[in-house]
């Protein structure tokens, strides 16, 4: 069967960039069949349509469709127009710094339907509400953001390549969610298409 699992490691990104003021790691896993990926006309689509005309998608879109220009894929506005379509997923959500999400375990596989584990309020291995005595310091906090994408084969929606990318770093660090997306993405078309089933830190 060529659809694989592979179980990633889901400990919290407690790593270097979220104690030093240079841009967080980020922790990639690619996905693929083995074959040599030709680069063709694609239209950069999010896999939520109902996200489609939102603006903060737009700017995920453009991070995306620049990394993927840069490595030779011909990028096109419309489904229609194109031979592949490139599903965007972008999560977004926080924790306190020192208290492991829920749900670490995560599972991805090429075609094999997305992460398992804690995906509460949107977020990825994100825990419950969290209170605060009153009089005392809000405590730190770690933003976490993955960016997700499959490639497909338009004709038959065929998923030919599939990646995650994945960081956490200190709130309210000069960096915005379009930044941080656009890093993501660096990362994940790094050395395209990747090694398949392997995890890599990108610093």
């Amino acid at each position: 069967m060529l659809f694989r699992r592979a179980i990633l490691i889901g400990t919290a990104l407690a790593l270097a960039g979220c104690t030093t003021a240079g841009p967080a790691p980020v922790q990639v896993t690619r996905f693929h069949l083995g074959q040599p990926l030709a680069s063709g006309r694609v239209s950069v689509e999010p896999a939520d349509p109902t996200q489609a005309s939102s603006m903060e998608f737009q700017g995920y879109a453009r991070a995306v469709e620049a990394e993927m220009g840069r490595i030779g894929f011909q990028i096109v506005p419309t489904v229609a127009n194109s031979e592949l379509v490139a599903a965007v997923t972008v999560f977004r959500g926080s924790r306190e710094a020192g208290v492991q999400g829920g749900g670490s375990g995560v599972s991805v596989g090429l075609g094999g339907g997305g992460f398992s584990g804690g995906r509460r309020g949107g977020g990825i291995g994100l825990g419950g509400g969290v209170s605060f005595p009153i009089g005392k310091r809000r405590p730190n906090y770690i933003d976490m953001t993955e960016l997700s994408i499959q490639l497909k084969r338009r004709s038959e929606g065929t998923v030919i390549w599939e990646g995650r990318a994945r960081t956490e770093q200190r709130a309210k660090t000069n960096e915005d969610s379009t930044q941080t997306v656009a890093r993501l993405a660096s990362a994940l078309f790094a050395g395209f298409p990747g090694e398949s089933g392997r995890t890599i830190v990108v610093k």
